[in-house]
C-alpha cells in the first residue's frame, strides 16, 4: 500500500512540480516513526548547488514527510541578515526551499557567518515567518515518536551557539560574540544534559568538535576542550555541525559520540583523512535522520540524490 501511494505522490508530483523521477537514493531508505531533515552552509543565494539540493530535499520530502528542518548554520552566507525585512531571507530562505513539505517548522543555529550580521534579527524572525524558528541563542526541546502514546520514546534536540565559545570571534569583525559570557551557555549545556533522561541526545552547532580539513584546527581544538568533556560526560549520541563544508564521520576512541560534519547544501571543500576518520566525502549534500523504537538512522544524500551514507544506532 506505501509504494503504491508513493508512486501516486511521484504521479502528481512530476505534474504540479515538474520532478521526473523518484529520487535515486529514496528506496534505500526507510521511512522511520519521526523523521527530521537536516542541512547545513547552505546560503549561496541559490548559486552553486543550493537550489539544487533545496529542489531535492522537496523531492524527497514527498517520499519521507519531515516533522521539521534542521539548520547547522550558515543559512545566510556572506554577512548574515541586517534585520527580519531584509532580501536575502528571501533570496536565500524562502525562494529556495519551495516544496509545500518543506513548509514545516525549521530550527536553527547561528553560524559565523551570521555572527557578521544581526544575530537578533535571526531570533525575530520567529515571530514574522510561520517556519523559521530559533526562540533564542541556544535551547532545547524534546519531541516523541508518537505524540498520542506518551509512552513513546523520546528524543532530545540541543542546540547550541558555537561562535562565541571561541576567542577567534570575539572580535569587531563578529560584533554580537564580543560580549557573550562562555560560561553561561556552558553551564546551561551541562545543566540540560545531566536531566536528559530521553532514549537519544543529540546536540546541533554550527563549529565542529572533531573535524580534518585544510582550515587552521585552532577552532575545533578550542571548542573540542570545552565541549567534548560534557558531551562525554553525559553520553551524547550525536554531535551535528558544519561550518568546514565537508561531509565527515568521525568518532574518538571512546566512541560514546558519533561527530558527523553535515556536507554543504551549497559549495562544497575537499576533506581530510585523520584518526578518527569514519567516512568523509567530497559531495555537497543534505540528511535524513529517521527514528523508530530502539533505533535511529542517519542518511547522508548526496547532490545526485543517492544515499552515499547511513549510520544506524541501535538502544
Amino acid at each position: 500500500m506505501r509504494k503504491f501511494i508513493y508512486s501516486l505522490i511521484i504521479l502528481f508530483s512530476t505534474t504540479y512540480y515538474g520532478f521526473a523521477e523518484i529520487p535515486a537514493g529514496a528506496e534505500k531508505i526507510e521511512e522511520g516513526e519521526y523523521n527530521v531533515f537536516m542541512l547545513s552552509d547552505a546560503g549561496r543565494n541559490g548559486s552553486y548547488d543550493q537550489r539544487k539540493i533545496g529542489t531535492l530535499m522537496g523531492e524527497y520530502a514527498e517520499i519521507i514527510s519531515p516533522e521539521f528542518v534542521i539548520s547547522c548554520g550558515d543559512l545566510f552566507h556572506y554577512d548574515g541578515i541586517q534585520s527580519t525585512s531584509d532580501p536575502i531571507l528571501l533570496s536565500n530562505y524562502e525562494n529556495i526551499y519551495t516544496h509545500g513539505e518543506l513548509h514545516c517548522p525549521w530550527y536553527g543555529v547561528l553560524g559565523n557567518h551570521e555572527y557578521k550580521g544581526n544575530t537578533q534579527a535571526m531570533m525575530d524572525y520567529s515571530d514574522i515567518s510561520r517556519r523559521w524558528n530559533m526562540p533564542s541563542r541556544y535551547y532545547t526541546f524534546t519531541k516523541q515518536l508518537d505524540d498520542d502514546d506518551p509512552e513513546s520514546e523520546s528524543i532530545r534536540f540541543v542546540f547550541i551557539d558555537t561562535a562565541p565559545l571561541m576567542s577567534k570571534y570575539h572580535t569587531q569583525e563578529y560584533p554580537d560574540a564580543m560580549n557573550i559570557d562562555e560560561s553561561v551557555q556552558l553551564q546551561w549545556i551541562d545543566s540540560v544534559l545531566s536531566v536528559a533522561k530521553e532514549k537519544w541526545v543529540l546536540v546541533i552547532g554550527h563549529h565542529p568538535v572533531y573535524s580534518y580539513d585544510t582550515k587552521d584546527d585552532s577552532e575545533s581544538i578550542e571548542l573540542r576542550s570545552k565541549l567534548e568533556p560534557i558531551f562525554d560526560r553525559h553520553q551524547v549520541d550525536f554531535y551535528f555541525c558544519g561550518h568546514i563544508h565537508t561531509f565527515q564521520h568521525l568518532r574518538n576512541e571512546t566512541g560514546k559520540t558519533d561527530y558527523v560534519v553535515n556536507a554543504s547544501a551549497s559549495l562544497q571543500r575537499p576533506p581530510l583523512d585523520g584518526e578518527y576518520t569514519v567516512y568523509n566525502s567530497t559531495n555537497t549534500g543534505f540528511a535524513i535522520l529517521t527514528f523508530n523504537e530502539g533505533e535511529m538512522n542517519y542518511h547522508f544524500i548526496n547532490s545526485e540524490g543517492e544515499v552515499e551514507y547511513s549510520i544506524q544506532r541501535k538502544k
